[in-house]
């Protein structure tokens, strides 16, 4: 192999120089094999993933789940050759094969990074901004750790964006919030490489990064030369330092590095195959032979380099072990509940529902559940907040707002930032200490379904708490009225979307949601509602399996089929059904998914093999599967008063019954 020095500096050996220069030229001898694939920014990123890998970040790759470790997040996940990479040199368990067969089904290495796919992946991304916003709550959970527990170790979290990142809304949110709460625990390295899909960023980017951050609160930094090791390093050491505040490095790269300039620096760089000629031309400046392989690329003496890491990470291990001892000798009360909370047991058992008091008259379920909220917050497990809404939202709690001066916070003021909320909130729970939860009125659930998505994909066990759940909000008027979003949350795979009916329903949902390992959208309600469910025998059973028959006649003609504050119609409908001698079942349904989840015999026997109603004030596409016909809301709401908004929009006692009338072809005395 012969070293072009100039290519990539500050190596400190010729195995080591043969490691940078393998990291480099991999993605573009990857992504020419299949022709598709991201190797601009892996390879000219690569000398400061080697950096952050063998120098400075505390990892061990024999130990991936170690809790002791930094944190990587590549928020720029097009780009998970750049991690892959490293994750194959340093002994995460990936083979040089791996990286020939990235983007391949079945493989390894997807094509973004994928949590609990991939030993050394922290976090599903792939969507730009994503990832900061992520790293954001991963900060903040590790923050939270070391203030309740005074654990010995202090673990950092390294993000990488890119220009999209930096120009997706999440991200700006998110970093905006980290700079007010001092998450001095979080570096954020900004690839300045000035190039995007379509163009180069002067074309739709031309703002000042720096100056954007320094505005938020962050710290700066520079990497003075993005191809030299040592230089790296001295910034990304300096960058680790706690100063109060977080901190933004910023490395100026040449996307595609060292290909040639018709590549190299501009959009082509950014995705597709580089070409035969091109790639020649990389592995020639790298030191490597035009036409070198796989074998060639990730020689004996490069592959030793990068695997010395697990004998570091060996000895922080060891290490860590030793101080754990000593801090758990003296601290046993909080090593205790440290291990317990570690080992992955449940958080919170639903015995700490025991104690919420029921309604004694018409409440709205928002308030019933701001009760659970507040018995689950004194576990000191329950942890989150609201954007902006904790009053209207009832989720409130006593306590001071979680923030760098006072770590051990009881909530989290998200501010008026929904979707970085979510994401944030999917941060907490990778960290895994504590139940995350937010909440937001139920139409801007819109604005969070992006990280929401996420959640599920990796099916972190968070908890969005939507209320105002229905046009009866009123007066606000359309832009505040939720229509759509039930049908929207239920159409995502891997989301619980609960709607209890009444205030008993709630702590009952609420006992099965404690237990679930996949995230929850519970809506609620911000009108009273009557208390129907309260001496269902087995309720929380009954409520436990989706959906269970409320009241029911041997005789019934018809099931009405219910969720939330609908509830109530479809009960004085009932009453009035029979009264006139048309005998009915009521099914109240909280959790379609549950329901589902169901063997085909108890879901017969709960609808019945008599038409099905079903009736709910949002859109109907969620009930089609169960229902012969669907009284529900198909357009935008209007301004007004809530029961005036859901008389005009035809949720009335009466429009079921006409509903039930027509279904069964009858004609009802008057």
């Amino acid at each position: 192999m012969t070293r072009e020095p100039s290519v990539i500096g500050g190596c400190r050996s010729e195995q080591e120089y043969r490691a940078v220069a393998a990291a480099t030229a991999l993605p573009a001898w990857a992504v020419q094999q299949k022709g598709h694939g991201h190797a601009g920014t892996a390879m000219a990123l690569a000398p400061l993933a080697h950096t952050l890998y063998q120098r400075v970040m505390r990892h061990s790759p024999r130990h991936p789940e170690w809790p002791g470790r930094d944190r990587f997040v590549l928020s720029a996940g097009h780009a998970s050759l750049l991690q892959y990479v490293q994750l194959m040199f340093t002994g995460y368990g990936l083979e040089p094969a791996d990286i020939a067969a990235a983007r391949t089904f079945g493989s390894a290495t997807p094509g973004h990074p994928e949590y609990g796919h991939t030993a050394g992946v922290e976090v599903t991304t792939g969507p730009l901004g994503q990832g900061v916003a992520n790293a954001v709550g991963m900060a903040v959970g590790l923050r939270r750790e070391r203030a309740l527990f005074g654990t010995p170790h202090d673990p950092t979290v390294w993000a990488v964006a890119g220009d999209g990142c930096m120009q997706e809304g999440v991200a700006s949110e998110a970093a905006s919030l980290a700079a007010t709460i001092g998450m001095d625990n979080l570096v954020l390295i900004w690839d300045d490489n000035r190039v995007t899909i379509d163009a180069l960023t002067d074309e739709a980017f031309t703002e000042d990064v720096r100056a954007r951050f320094a505005a938020y609160g962050w710290r700066n930094l520079e990497i003075e030369d993005a191809t030299d090791l040592d230089s790296i390093e001295k910034t990304l050491r300096e960058a680790k330092l706690r100063t109060g505040a977080p901190t933004l490095v910023s490395i100026k790269s040449t996307i595609g590095y060292p290909a040639s300039s018709s590549f190299a620096g501009t959009p082509k760089a950014h995705a597709g195959a580089p070409g035969a000629d091109e790639l020649a031309g990389i592995l020639a400046a790298l030191g490597f032979p035009a036409g070198a392989g796989l074998e060639t690329l990730v020689d004996d003496a490069a592959l030793a380099f990068g695997r010395s890491a697990i004998a570091r990470g060996e000895e922080l291990v060891r290490e860590w072990d030793a101080e754990m001892r000593s801090w758990g000798d003296s601290h046993p009360a909080e090593a205790a509940e440290w291990h317990t909370r570690r080992r992955g047991e449940q958080l919170i058992g639903a015995d700490v529902l025991d104690g919420v008091a029921a309604a004694s008259g018409d409440e709205a379920t928002r308030v019933a559940n701001g009760r659970v909220v507040n018995a689950l917050a004194e576990t000191g497990r329950f942890f989150g907040g609201s954007a902006d809404v904790a009053s209207s939202t009832s989720v409130a709690i006593p306590g001071e707002r979680f923030s760098n001066d006072h770590p051990a916070g009881e909530f989290l003021r998200f501010g008026i930032r929904e979707h970085a909320m979510q994401a944030v909130l999917n941060g907490i729970a990778l960290i895994g200490l504590d139940r995350a939860y937010g909440s937001a009125y139920a139409v801007f659930t819109d604005y969070l379904r992006p990280a929401l998505r996420l959640a599920a994909l990796m099916e972190l066990p968070t908890i969005t708490i939507a209320t105002h759940d229905s046009v009866a909000v009123g007066e606000d008027g359309p832009t505040h009225q939720p229509v759509e979003q039930l049908a929207s949350l239920r159409a995502m795979p891997g989301v619980d979307v609960v709607r209890p009916a009444d205030s008993a329903e709630v702590v009952a949902c609420w006992r099965r949601m404690l237990g679930s390992t996949v995230p929850t959208a519970l809506f609620l309600s911000r009108q009273p509602v009557r208390q129907l469910t309260a001496a269902v025998p087995d309720l929380d059973a009954n409520v436990a399996r989706g959906a269970y028959v409320l009241a029911d006649d041997a005789h019934a003609r018809l099931t009405l089929l219910a969720t939330g504050s609908e509830l109530q119609l479809v009960d004085a409908a009932a009453a009035q059904l029979r009264s006139v001698g048309v005998p009915v079942r009521i099914v109240s349904a909280p959790c379609l998914r549950w329901f589902d989840e169901q063997p085909d015999a108890y879901r017969d026997a709960v609808l019945g093999s008599v038409p099905v109603l079903a009736v709910e004030a949002g859109a109907t596409q969620s009930w089609w599967k169960y229902a012969d016909d669907v009284l529900g809301i198909d357009s935008f709401g209007v301004p007004g008063d809530g029961a005036t908004v859901m008389a005009t929009l035809g949720l009335t006692q009466e429009a079921v019954v006409q509903r039930a009338q027509r279904l069964l072809g009858l004609t009802l005395p008057t």
